[in-house]
């Protein structure tokens, strides 16, 4: 369709070009002197007329004149008026170069001259200007600037130059931006109804802003009354005063604003014009001390309209009459009906795309907060799934593994290197905290799950004051390397940051590692034998403590990787962990205590929750994770075991 299109407007853009230039040997310094008041002295408002001057003279210097005033660099010479390309000398003196010949004058003073000094608004008109000779510019760089130009200040007049610039284009992506400029400017522009009606079904269905910004003006409407429809107006529909889209006294004021119906006297005004006429200490021959009353002022009012002191005020019956004597109707901006037909199908067309596209936008936005949810819950999942532990330091552990990775990028200034590093790094430092913790607090307390909720929460605030004093209470950075900056666009709707997207294959990565230890090593062989019956793994020669060590070790070391992972797009403070302790024990209790397939079940479920949610709500996330846990607390009233229900030491637990 497009294809078709951009012909047939450069065709008729063809029909509007001069054959020849008229006086195209004529110099253009007159066109400045009878410009010269404009040039010296004018703003964004009055300079139009100038520029337009200028530009529209054909002449080879237009391009010269209007590119060196931009710059600042036109200089008027004070003797006679005229206006050079100045050039500044090494002693501070001038010399001047004739528009016209090229020829120089000079050296001559500062004060021998005076400088054109235009605003940037006026600037960027003149740029707007200059775009028609910008566009064939032999240097993509210019060509690609007068494009911005378009985007910002396109114009009528721009369309011929930008048309006849569109053949001869060789960058792809340059020509692609012109034709596509060439199809916006038709639809605001063009005058012929057949190629705007063209341009906008061609657009049908695009996603870019720019469209949806040239097609709306085209489906604007304003609110109008009369006595009766206009005639020759494209009338979008017709409105009935006290509905939900016209209410009555909205559809008064409205009749008022027109000059259609008398002022409506509010309670306020009411007794301003009381107070003004107020003689004796009665207004109207009402006492002060009764104007208390609503059925006094009436009378007083009614007295002063009598007495031909104030105008009469609107009674009900006289606004119902006023109402049911005119017609309400709002009108299109665009003139053309066919055109708003066609804008408005346009619009509808993008609008299903623009849902769909939203709707893909909030699955890749929920998977990333699952993904997240999971890497956070998976060490959880392990201590507390798998052992039964109650570990409300949990958080900590991510909070030291964000830690951990900002002290190696002290260490280590190549952003690279030090999280690839410390990765295992912070595996490594939070397995020893987990395996200390373990030894010398868990292992007293495995039967004694009220106990081991108290002394953990004791652990986590110790913690938590120990990172305050070693890094103290403001956040500290955690830099990712360059190429996880940005983010992977789909269209102007749909789009992910890398970092998110390498904590969604960072999660799937350690989902795999956690699948291979439980199902093909011998820890993973041995953890599970604990799981299910711990007396009987002891009996077949299985060491149950050395098992709970390394269980503990493992879901702490996991939980320090996602430290580091969330610390790259979160604040990293004392406080990290816990904005995901709340979030990773739903996560597992949802998805079934010890399974990991659960916990990504559950993770997943959680982060769909929690942004469709948003999405009714976006304004108040708080609101949402509440909502979500009472969802949640409704989900496990029905399946208190979880999505997978675990069977063995977790679940007799």
């Amino acid at each position: 369709m497009l294809n078709r299109l951009l012909p047939a407007v450069a065709m008729v853009l063809c029909l509007f070009v001069p054959a020849s230039r008229a006086h195209a040997q004529e110099p253009i310094q007159p066109i400045l002197q009878e410009q010269s008041e404009l040039i010296l002295e004018s703003s964004r408002r009055t300079i139009q007329p100038a520029i337009d001057a200028i530009a529209a003279s054909g002449l080879p210097e237009a391009r010269e004149v209007l590119a060196t005033w931009a710059a600042r660099d036109m200089w008027q010479r004070v003797e006679d008026g005229l206006f050079f390309r100045a050039e500044r000398n090494e002693d501070r003196s001038y010399t001047l170069h004739d528009f016209d010949t090229g020829e120089s004058f000079g050296p001559y003073d500062k004060d021998a001259l005076e400088q054109v000094k235009p605003n940037s608004g006026i600037r960027a008109l003149i740029g707007s200007a200059l775009v028609r000779y910008q566009l064939s510019d032999p240097d993509p760089a210019i060509r690609a600037e007068a494009l911005d130009n378009l985007d910002r200040n396109g114009e009528a007049s721009h369309m011929e130059p930008l048309a006849a610039s569109i053949d001869g284009e060789t960058d792809p992506e340059l020509k692609a931006r012109k034709e596509r400029l060439l199809t916006l400017l038709t639809i605001r522009f063009a005058k012929d109804k057949a190629l705007r009606i063209a341009a906008i079904e061609s657009l049908a269905g695009d996603l870019d802003v720019a469209v949806r910004a040239t097609l709306n003006p085209l489906v604007a409407t304003t609110l109008g009354a009369g006595t009766a429809l206009p005639e020759g107006r494209n009338i979008a529909r017709e409105l009935r005063p006290g509905t939900d889209a016209l209410p009555r006294v909205e559809a008064y004021e409205l009749l008022v604003a027109e000059g259609l119906a008398p002022k409506l006297v509010t309670s306020d005004a009411l007794r301003g014009m009381l107070a003004e006429h107020i003689v004796d200490g009665a207004v109207a021959g009402v006492p002060l001390e009764s104007l208390s009353d609503p059925a006094a002022r009436r009378e007083a009012f009614a007295g002063l309209v009598e007495a031909g002191l104030v105008e009469a005020a609107s009674t009900e019956a006289d606004i119902d009459a006023s109402l049911a004597a005119h017609v309400f109707y709002e009108t299109y901006a665009e003139p053309d009906a066919e055109v708003t037909e066609a804008a408005e199908e346009a619009l509808s067309s993008i609008d299903l795309k623009v849902g769909v596209n939203q709707f893909f936008d909030l699955g890749l936005d929920a998977l990333s907060l699952g993904s997240i949810y999971f890497l956070a819950a998976i060490g959880l999942a392990i201590t507390f799934g798998v052992m039964g532990v109650i570990n409300m330091a949990h958080g900590e552990f991510i909070m030291m593994g964000a830690y951990t990775g900002y002290v190696l990028q002290q260490v280590i200034p190549d952003y690279t290197v030090s999280i690839l590093l410390a990765i295992p790094v912070a595996f490594a430092v939070t397995f020893a905290a987990g395996v200390a913790m373990e030894r010398l607090v868990i292992r007293w307390l495995y039967s004694r799950p009220l106990e081991t909720l108290l002394a953990t929460f004791g652990v986590s605030i110790a913690l938590q004051q120990l990172a305050k004093n070693i890094f103290g209470t403001q956040a500290r950075p955690l830099t990712s390397p360059d190429w996880l900056n940005g983010s992977w666009v789909v269209n102007d709707i749909v789009g992910i940051s890398y970092i998110r997207i390498a904590i969604f294959v960072l999660a799937l990565i350690f989902l795999g590692l956690f699948l291979f230890m439980m199902k093909k090593t011998r820890l993973g062989l041995e953890t599970r034998a604990v799981t299910q019956n711990p007396k009987m793994a002891a009996s077949m020669g299985i060491n149950p403590d050395r098992v709970n060590m390394l269980t503990f070790g493992l879901g702490s070391g996991i939980a320090g990787i996602a430290g580091v992972a969330i610390g790259l797009y979160a604040q990293v403070t004392s406080e990290i962990g816990q904005q995901y302790i709340v979030q990773s024990f739903m996560t597992v209790v949802v998805g079934g205590v010890g399974n990991i397939w659960g916990t990504l079940l559950g993770a997943t479920m959680i982060g769909f929750l929690q942004k469709g949610i948003e999405w009714f709500n976006p304004s108040n996330t708080l609101a949402a994770q509440t909502y979500m846990i009472v969802f949640i607390i409704i989900f496990i009233q029905f399946r208190p075991r979880g999505i997978i229900a675990l069977k063995g030491r977790a679940a007799g637990d």
